[in-house]
């Protein structure tokens, strides 16, 4: 090759360069992969570096797979494409190409077959166990701290992460399973890369990806496997309203309205009503919907169709790939309401029955049935949300049972004879009951003691082991799905009544190697009842235990109706019943024995003979001389 031709050559590579590195590395595209024969239409976001001028785009060798419409954003570095899946495509790895004139890009994506899987989402008939995984247990210590996550691991810090993982849940799923539990909420899972407090994992920066400090997507769907083996359901927490400042399209968002922008930062007002109040003063619904958790947490804006769409497909692409078996949404109502009620019909149009509830903080009855799905609203609206949780009942429940204020020299709540609360009376509950009347669908109603945000039971109750036993047998035997918090059925305790976020998620003690003590076993526990810290573990695992395991069978608790009787000196009688059974329950929360006034319960006592002491076993004969200890309980099972 002569001077004249190296020169030519040069030049020639010089000019096509350019072209080379023009061409767009694709960073992502959402969702991951796909099926054949889901109801769901598929739209592929596809981020890269200048992708949106290759918005020629088509599929190679496609066999019942194409591409309907490509969709360019605000951002010159996505593209949205609709793709069509026949319900008789071929599944396979087919490569899309995205074209701009001579230049190309090439994505191998999967379209798979879908697995014959029967779902059977969480009912009246489980009971769900709520877990903070990063303090639940630490099964694999190599991922409590990666180079490429911000925080690393310190246990001694009550904000900072533990290392608790996948791996240890499914360590321990026989113990949860053992406890009478049928389904298994965890706080989320996917990745939160927060610089502080990632452990509570309510900041997503990675929506299809779990956090690699718990795990993997396949150790998840791991998980899915071993818990349906034990008869465990999963159901996953998800979070719409909200992302995170480090979630990866911050730094080039698709859409200028992808999310709530507002200059200066406006914080939300927190102010439920403004949904639902028809005299609502626009501004202020706006700054409730488009305003901030906090600085970390964008605002979604559901009202962006292609942000909605993501929302649909991502929560359909958890379900189908992992098997799961139902949701529960964090802060519900901040959402914008109109496309999150198309979200959660999207869902449910796809998976019959499939279960969702709904987080509607508020202690107002009204406020709250308003959001269940189905509810005749006078405005019209259907949230398509078939459940909700029952804030009204665990305040009324809390306000039941708090503990007495010990005066001055009785610095031991445990021990005070000081002054009861105001509205310490069981009372509260009945009232709560009586507002039954403005729900439509009782059985899609989860009723819980406490959750990761509410100071523990244990204090709030005054470190009393009784207290906490009534607590059981309500949440075992009132109307509803039950949900409890890990560790309130050994009364873990902070040592304080308020709120404190890190301290009341604490560790399961067992879950680490290192740890002194072992609640997970009968054995740790029996070791554990001689220390004064867990003097109670044991006997009240054992109670909520036995409860929860005769919950499982009982269909009058599943699907009976409830009859109560209005509170006498601080005690409660109710009966849930059918044609075939009824269970009887008196609460004395008295500080004295009270007899049982079976006689002022006869329209529903008559006839009804000998019964079974579901705690003890025992054969049991109820009546006017019936005698139940102060702050005790009493349950009878009987056949008609």
């Amino acid at each position: 090759m002569n001077r004249h031709s190296r020169l030519l050559l040069f030049l020639m590579l010089v000019a096509w360069l350019p072209s080379l590195q023009a061409q767009p590395v694709l960073k992502q595209v959402e969702p991951l992969s796909w099926w054949v024969g889901m109801k769901t239409d598929l739209q592929l976001l596809v981020h890269g570096d200048g992708i949106g001028q290759y918005d020629k785009v088509s599929i190679e060798r496609a066999q019942g797979i194409s591409v309907k419409a490509v969709h360019r954003a605000d951002s010159p570095n996505y593209l949205f494409v609709d793709i069509d899946v026949a319900p008789d495509a071929h599944p396979g790895t087919y490569d899309i190409i995205f074209s701009n004139g001579s230049k190309s890009v090439r994505h191998p994506y999967q379209i798979a077959a879908r697995e014959k899987v029967e779902r059977q989402s969480f009912t009246v008939a489980d009971l769900i166990y709520l877990i903070v995984p990063d303090r639940f247990a630490n099964g694999d210590k190599a991922n409590d701290s990666l180079p490429d996550m911000a925080e690393k691991a310190n246990r001694s810090q009550p904000m900072g992460r533990h290392g608790g993982d996948i791996r240890g849940i499914i360590d321990h799923l026989d113990y949860i399973a053992d406890l009478g539990a049928t389904a298994l909420w965890s706080t989320p899972l996917l990745e939160d890369n927060a610089r502080r407090g990632s452990y509570h994992g309510y900041a997503c920066s990675d929506y299809y990806h779990i956090d690699p400090r718990y795990g993997s997507n396949a150790l998840y769907r791991e998980m899915v496997r071993e818990a349906h083996a034990r008869g465990i359901k999963v159901v996953m927490d998800v979070v719409t309203n909200h992302s995170s400042t480090d979630h990866w399209w911050m730094q080039d968002l698709p859409f200028k309205d992808w999310v709530h922008i507002k200059e200066p930062y406006v914080n939300t007002n927190h102010q439920m009503s403004l949904a639902l109040d028809p005299n609502a003063a626009k501004a202020d619904l706006a700054v409730m919907e488009e305003g901030w958790f906090v600085r970390s947490m964008p605002d979604m804006n559901l009202d962006n169709p292609f942000m909605l769409r993501y929302f649909q497909q991502w929560a359909v692409w958890w379900i189908e790939y992992s098997g799961l078996d139902g949701f529960r949404v964090d802060t519900w109502f901040y959402n914008e309401k109109v496309p999150m009620s198309r979200w959660a019909k999207a869902v449910t149009d796809e998976y019959l029955g499939f279960n969702i509830v709904g987080e509607v903080w508020n202690a107002n009855p009204d406020y709250v049935a308003y959001w269940q799905g189905g509810n005749p609203n006078s405005d019209g609206f259907d949230s398509h949300l078939p459940s909700i949780m029952d804030f009204p009942l665990q305040a009324a429940i809390t306000s039941a049972l708090t503990a007495p204020i010990p005066r001055p020299e009785e610095p031991n709540p445990e021990n005070a004879s000081g002054r009861e609360r105001r509205g310490a009376d069981i009372s509260s509950v009945y009232n709560a009951l009586s507002h039954d009347f403005v729900y439509h669908d009782l059985s899609h109603i989860l009723i819980f003691l406490s959750n990761h945000d509410i100071a523990r039971i244990g204090d709030t109750f005054g470190h009393d082991p009784r207290r906490m036993k009534i607590a059981f047998t309500l949440l075992a035997t009132l109307r509803g799905i039950p949900q409890l918090l890990y560790g309130d059925e050994q009364m873990f305790v902070t040592g304080s009544a308020r709120r404190d976020d890190g301290r009341l998620r604490m560790d399961f003690p067992g879950g680490w190697s290192d740890d002194s003590t072992n609640l997970f076993t009968a054995d740790g526990r029996h070791k554990a009842a001689t220390t004064q810290e867990w003097a109670h573990a044991e006997e009240l695992h054992d109670y909520a235990r036995t409860l929860f395991q005769w919950r499982k069978g009982k269909e009058v608790i599943h699907h009976g109706k409830t009859r109560h009787f209005i509170p006498e000196h601080n005690t409660y009688g109710y009966f849930r019943y059918n044609e075939r059974e009824v269970v009887f329950v008196f609460i004395n929360n008295s500080k004295e024995s009270r007899p049982v006034t079976w006689t002022r319960f006869r329209e529903i006592t008559d006839g009804l003979g000998e019964g079974r002491n579901v705690i003890t076993g025992e054969r049991t004969i109820v009546n006017d001389k019936t005698e139940v200890p102060p702050y005790s309980s009493l349950i009878v099972e009987f056949e008609r």
